[in-house]
Formats: structure tokens, C-alpha cells, sequence
């Protein structure tokens, strides 16, 4: 890769803010329905360790072309976390205060995932 200041992936803001990410929704799919269990609380730590963990293999693949799939494999994650949060809103498991914070991340994730993607994309 071509950032010399980054040793390892969690040196990268994006990964860190993905991972405080995962604790958000683990906190807030804590407060779901049981018979939510095996159903939309699974989809969601799904999606959300899915993030994190799609920068650090990717990174760890070593060329820009791995990164790069990677990192659309974490961006679209974050886009069906998106979708999993929304819908748990409108079936009222969480409410929009309690969303506030994972919804600021989650967007502050998928921005820099955006522009990391935008960037590597350029030879």
C-alpha cells in the first residue's frame, strides 16, 4: 500500500471507528426482543463484525487490488447494517436516541471506506 505512516490495520481510523462501531450494536441489539435472538440481532453482529474484520484481511492481503475487494466487501456490510438498523427503528426495538450514536459512526465509516475505496481505485 502506498501509506507509508500505517503499519498495520489498526493504525487505519476506519478499522478503530469500525470497531467501536461493533460495541455500539452489540449494546443496542442487547435491548431487542429475545425471539429476535437467531433473527434481525444475528443479521446485525453479523454485518457489523463483517466491517472490521473485511479492512483487517484486506490490508493484511498485502496488494492494493485485495484491499480494494475488501474494502466494497465492508462498504456493502455497511450499507445492509444501514438498512438492519432502519428497520429495527420502524419495528420500534430501538429508538432514534438510542441509534444516535451507532447511525454517527456508522456514517463516519462508510464515508471513509468511500474515499479509501475512491483513492485505491486511482492508479
Amino acid at each position: 500500500m502506498d501509506n507509508k505512516n500505517v503499519n498495520s490495520y489498526k493504525d487505519l481510523i476506519v478499522w478503530q471507528k469500525s470497531m467501536e462501531l461493533v460495541v455500539e450494536v452489540y449494546k443496542i441489539t442487547n435491548q431487542f426482543p429475545k425471539e429476535e435472538l437467531y433473527g434481525l440481532t444475528s443479521q446485525m453482529r453479523r454485518c457489523v463484525i463483517s466491517i472490521p474484520s473485511n479492512i483487517a484481511e484486506g490490508r493484511r492481503k498485502g496488494s492494493r487490488k485485495d484491499f480494494l475487494k475488501f474494502l466494497f466487501i465492508s462498504y456493502g456490510s455497511g450499507a445492509e447494517l444501514e438498512t438492519q438498523i432502519e428497520i429495527s427503528k420502524r419495528l420500534g426495538y430501538c429508538m432514534d436516541s438510542v441509534s444516535i450514536k451507532s447511525e454517527g459512526l456508522l456514517n463516519e465509516v462508510m464515508r471513509i471506506l468511500n474515499t479509501m475505496i475512491k483513492n485505491l481505485k486511482t492508479p
